[in-house]
């Protein structure tokens, strides 16, 4: 069994009079463990996509399993404390609170979850380690370079231990260097830390960290070996 289970999911919306649909019948399957990008021209729905497999939006028809967990079914209550325990979302503009230190912005996902202080402090501190900033743990955002303040972005993501982490064109607001280190810092925590990531990028060099490269086109999976696998579920 997949660790990500989609089937038949749909998503639309309404603009004006006009009708929107970035996501159509989309079939997929990601392991345990994977490193997937998707890639395609803009408003072909990988964003919307991403935010889907998150709980943030919810589909208009079809089911995303995470781990077993039928996430389109659960309430809004049920979904804020799934996500918090068992998705990570790393964010282009990195979103971290400016009056927040480096290690405030990591601790606030773990903060919703039932655990002692220590075991907090623990996360935290491995987090940033894993990321390389564990000598800035009490820098504020304004002190840090872009790429240190996306690494905290990444450390944030994975604090929980999720299930799966998400990232939407991470490397979308660094200049090429810093891109490549990200990159790098990317590859390694999903094949240390085994972290399944879904990545979304314009950028072809971004994408080829994955272990498997999609393409979304009008809504849908647009690669062979993705088509297959859909065509064999639907069989």
């Amino acid at each position: 069994m997949a660790l990500v289970e989609i089937r038949n999911l749909t998503k639309r919306y309404k603009k004006g009079d006009e009708v929107i649909t970035p996501v159509l019948e989309l079939d997929l399957d990601i392991e345990a463990g994977e490193l997937v990008s998707l890639m395609g021209p803009s408003g072909t729905g990988k964003s919307t996509l991403l935010n889907l497999i998150a709980g943030i939006d919810r589909p208009d028809a079809g089911s995303i399993r995470v781990g077993g967990v039928e996430v389109t079914s659960l309430s809004r209550g049920q979904l804020a404390d799934w996500r918090a325990a068992n998705l990570g979302y790393i964010f282009q503009t990195h979103n971290l609170v400016p009056v927040l230190t480096a290690y405030e912005n990591v601790e606030l996902p773990v903060l919703l979850l039932p655990l002692t202080a220590q075991e907090r402090r623990r996360r935290v501190a491995l987090a940033l380690e894993a990321v390389g900033l564990s000598d800035r743990a009490h820098h504020y955002p304004r002190q840090l370079s872009g790429g240190q303040e996306q690494r905290v972005g990444i450390a944030r993501a994975i604090v929980a231990h999720p299930q799966v982490v998400v990232a939407d064109e991470p490397t979308g607001s660094l200049d090429a260097d810093t891109s490549q280190q990200i990159q790098t810092l990317l590859r390694r925590l999903n094949r240390e830390l085994e972290i399944t990531m879904i990545l979304v990028t314009h950028d072809a060099d971004v994408a080829a960290i994955a272990s498997r490269q999609l393409r979304l086109d009008h809504g849908r999976i647009a690669d062979r070996e993705s088509a297959m696998l859909a065509a064999r579920h639907r069989s």
